[in-house]
């Protein structure tokens, strides 16, 4: 290689690194846009306030259910017709959705979009990821996975200060930056290994080899358990936060925006910092044991604050933030599992099941509430989904280093 191709290729490295960590900042802020400006939307399109609750977990199940479904459309697209091409489809599909959610006029239209947003959704992440750590070298693609995390998750945090404004603007301003991501797409490269794995015939984006093979299904379930009490922590110690609020009797009105804005800048800081140690220590899940016991202890001093202040809510919302910082970690373990004939359709189904999890948590959550209380079933939920994240951890061999270029036999 001479001297300019070899330039030229760091060049194409660094520009897909950036253009995957865009795409991570475009889809968090798209994913959770909802969340931060649930209220003040089903508000303005006249839903009753006893209602709210029970009408915006049944609209965030609808976008979760099209992450469930999305999460498999785009993990097999991906494995048969190319990582990029799930990226220009499913930024294409989410972007055009977001435009549309910003002239809702009744829950149920609502809901439709959401659906169809959340399928858009549940590409971007894992396509981004795939490429990265089949492009990188297997020293190096923890690195691009950091960046990837850093960057992406402060979309939470221009959702958060964008929606200040307007919902109807906040929707608006995600389908452009959806939009604008398209463009700099055009410049990006197929991955190298699945062109390999493309010219030899070998079956791919075969969904059900996932289940046909025990120790196969065994590993794709452990991974997908690894990464559920994240969106316990966000999707509701964090969003229900009027609920919580009451039960922990606070000095002021708490805003769920303003806690998801500090929690995600808090999951950048540490997926910065599990992916520097994974690379240091250069194990990925001897730092994914220490981030979930870390993820309880927040958790539990975050259940603990009677007389709860606005102040102490947001550092608190920080501080289950960082010990929630493996999501790119965990997305990272889940592509380093699997052959590249699969590669796509684990890293894309894998975190949208994790996401998707979110309609059994609030399901099981509701029921728990029910006899036990807020507090209490936030106790025993966390206590129920970080033992299945330290099983599932246990039964997953180290990837660190592992060379990603070889495929899976049916």
């Amino acid at each position: 290689m001479t001297i300019n191709q070899s330039a030229s290729a760091k060049r194409n490295i660094v520009f897909l690194v950036l253009v995957a960590s865009l795409g991570y900042f475009v889809d968090i802020y798209d994913l959770l846009i909802f969340l931060i400006v649930r209220k003040r939307s089903l508000t303005d399109i006249g839903v009753k306030p006893a209602d709210l609750l029970a009408t915006g977990n049944n609209i965030i199940n609808w976008q979760m259910g099209g992450l469930l479904i999305g999460g498999i459309l785009w993990g097999v697209i991906g494995d048969k017709l190319g990582r990029i091409k799930v990226l220009f489809g499913s930024i294409a599909l989410y972007s055009l959705a977001n435009f549309a959610n910003g002239f809702v006029r009744d829950p149920g239209t609502y809901a439709l979009i959401r659906f169809i947003a959340g399928i858009g959704l549940a590409g971007e992440l894992g396509a981004g990821i795939t490429l990265v750590s089949e492009t990188l070298s297997k020293e190096k693609r923890g690195y691009g996975t950091m960046i990837v995390a850093a960057i992406g998750l402060f979309g939470a945090v221009a959702a958060n200060l964008v929606s200040k404004y307007d919902w109807h603007v906040a929707y608006f301003v995600g389908g452009g930056l959806g939009l604008l991501l398209l463009l700099l797409r055009i410049g990006t490269y197929e991955s190298g290994m699945f062109k390999n794995v493309e010219e030899t015939g070998v079956s791919r984006g075969n969904f059900l080899m996932l289940f046909t093979n025990r120790d196969r299904f065994r590993k794709y379930l452990c991974c997908i358990l690894i990464g559920i009490p994240l969106w316990y922590v966000v999707g509701v110690l964090i969003s229900l936060q009027p609920e919580f609020g009451t039960a922990l009797q606070a000095t002021e009105k708490l805003n769920a925006g303003d806690g998801i804005q500090y929690a995600y800048i808090a999951i950048a800081v540490g997926g910065l910092v599990s992916g520097l140690l994974s690379q240091v220590t250069r194990s990925r899940k001897l730092i994914m044991l220490l981030f979930l016991l870390l993820s309880a202890g927040t958790v539990i001093l975050y259940l603990t604050s009677t007389g709860l202040s606005s102040h102490r809510f947001l550092w608190l919302c920080f501080a289950m933030g960082f010990g929630v910082g493996y999501w790119t970690l965990f997305v990272t373990i889940a592509a380093e599992q699997f052959g590249t004939n699969i590669r796509s359709t684990v890293a894309t189904t894998v975190p949208n099941f994790v996401r998707g999890s979110l309609i059994l948590i609030n399901v099981g959550f509701g029921a728990l509430v029910h006899h036990y209380g807020m507090i209490n079933s936030g106790y025993i939920m966390m206590a129920i989904l970080t033992t299945l994240a330290l099983l599932g951890l246990s039964q997953l061999k180290e990837t660190f280093g592992k060379d990603l270029n070889y495929v899976e036999i049916s």
